[in-house]
């Protein structure tokens, strides 16, 4: 087949891609990995157990990174371990919980990391409590926490819908 000058001008202009620099392009995905790692640590969002049921309410600010306690039907959970169980809190005198102070005063004095640091200087507690728990349950946890140094307390709640918020 004969050359023709079209021919030849196309073969003269297109490039030929021999190597590709991949530097770049994983520095690109460097950074990214950086920032979704980094990003990813702080968590807006507290993750309920399947057997807590949280109440509704209106919520005006974010959760913070604190010291969590779990209240079931059945028992007590301080930072994913198990203290006590409701009905014997039901059934205690006075309002101090021994196993609950027991397990945030290990809490406060096991610091290891800067986010731990930041959690226990906080002296700060998120209460997750399922909503058929009598209050005088989570009441006498609420003291506890106060007992132990915890004075700022929050309550877990589902957050409503802005429409549905009746005033």
């Amino acid at each position: 087949m004969k050359n023709t000058r079209r021919i030849k001008r196309m073969n003269r202009n297109r490039t030929k891609i021999s190597k590709m620099n991949l530097t770049s392009l994983m520095d690109v995905f460097t950074i990214l990995v950086f920032f979704l790692l980094v990003n990813s640590a702080t968590t807006e969002v507290l993750e309920t157990p399947k057997r807590i049921t949280l109440p509704d309410s209106t919520v005006e600010s974010k959760p913070r990174e604190t010291v969590v306690i779990f209240v079931s039907a059945t028992e007590v959970t301080v930072q994913g371990e198990a203290v006590a169980r409701v009905e014997d809190i039901q059934a205690m005198e006075g309002q101090d919980i021994e196993p609950i102070s027991q397990r945030l005063a290990e809490l406060s004095e096991n610091v290891i990391g800067s986010n731990t640091m930041r959690v226990a200087e906080s002296q700060e507690v998120t209460i997750l409590a399922d909503k058929s728990v009598p209050f005088n349950v989570v009441k006498k946890v609420m003291s506890t926490c106060t007992a132990q140094g915890y004075a700022r307390i929050s309550l877990a709640v589902i957050q409503k819908a802005p429409e549905a918020i009746q005033t």
